[in-house]
């Protein structure tokens, strides 16, 4: 986005430039020389900063909480009605 609107403020001052002063060109004084220097030199600076290559930051450091520390044992035993057994369910433990 940066690039386009430099690339269109250069291409609306060339356009104004052309526009607004259509007079004949003269010698007087060295004036053509210090146009074309200056045009020289403002065409560089606005090269330079349209062909800047894109700038890569790092991302911020994130803080991850290590994961709970958890395992499955044995839990206390159960009479199931149903079997008609003991049962001791597997359940799990985090600390």
């Amino acid at each position: 986005m940066r690039r386009f609107s430099l690339l269109l403020l250069a291409g609306s001052m060339t356009a104004t430039a052309v526009v607004v002063s259509p007079s004949a060109s003269r010698a007087d004084d060295g004036q053509i020389a210090a146009g074309i220097i200056g045009g020289l030199a403002a065409g560089t600076l606005l090269g330079a900063a349209v062909a800047q290559p894109p700038r890569y930051y790092a991302p911020a450091p994130v803080y991850v909480a290590p994961p709970p520390s958890c395992y499955w044992t044995r839990g206390q035993a159960m009479w199931d009605e149903y079997r008609g057994v003991w049962v001791r369910p597997r359940i799990q433990v985090c600390d």
